[in-house]
């Protein structure tokens, strides 16, 4: 789920507003850790560990130590972990990976949180979103567009939580949609839903009278057409 890369500009960064605060190179580097390492999500928190220590290993440098927290996927869980960092004089953290353990950590003031969340709206203050969002993934598509020169577009948008995050996404990347069908995610529903999108009854329904009209024609040529 977390790719290397992206662990490793985290930390690169987190270099960077090191050596801004003029911490000595040779001074050891705490980092926090906030990830889920019991419950339902105890698999995703194993898989970031074994990437963050790969790349600390990419990296060689033997000042880093990283800080681990269990964030037990739950808010509460959550604030009293990053408490726990921030009584080990810790200022900045990798984490937490989920949207819905962030809404309590504007409470633990001083201490500044790189949340793997793709979300990028209401968020608390010291938390900063790192995940692709959805801001990004439409400017992809923008520049795909105008690299294909394609003009006409539609856009399916599902109707889930984050149905606010794409609509602020397609406002800030000044996509040019001809038209936007919102859709549910359930099959049978999603199913009639398309069929209205693509005028389906229509079409083959126009179909089906081109195929009668080709039967009742003297067209030579009607077997190749049907």
């Amino acid at each position: 789920m977390i790719k290397i890369s992206k662990l490793l500009f985290l930390i690169v960064f987190i270099f960077s507003i090191l050596t801004y605060q003029k911490i000595l190179a040779d001074e050891k580097l705490k980092i926090g850790l906030l990830i889920p390492l019991s419950e339902k999500n105890e698999e995703i928190g194993q898989q970031i560990i074994r990437t963050i220590r790969m790349a600390i290993n990419d990296i060689g440098n033997q000042n880093i130590e990283v800080v681990v927290k269990d964030t037990k996927s739950n808010p509460n869980s959550t604030l009293q972990s990053a408490r726990e960092l921030k009584d080990e004089n810790i200022s900045i953290v990798i984490g937490p990976v989920f949207y819905e353990n962030l809404i309590y950590l504007d409470e633990v003031k001083d201490l500044i949180f790189l949340s793997l969340t793709n979300k990028t709206t209401n968020l608390p203050s010291n938390v900063i979103s790192t995940g692709i969002n959805s801001t990004s993934q439409l400017n992809t598509i923008k520049k795909f567009l105008k690299t294909n020169e394609i003009k006409k577009t539609i856009f399916l948008l599902p109707k889930l939580k984050y149905e606010t995050e794409i609509k602020k996404g397609l406002k800030n990347s000044k996509l040019k949609i001809s038209k936007i069908y919102e859709y549910d995610t359930e099959p049978t529903k999603l199913t009639k839903q398309i069929e209205k999108i693509t005028n389906y009854k229509i079409r083959k329904q126009n179909l089906k009278d081109e195929i009668k009209r080709l039967e009742k024609s003297e067209d030579a040529n009607k077997e190749k057409k049907n």
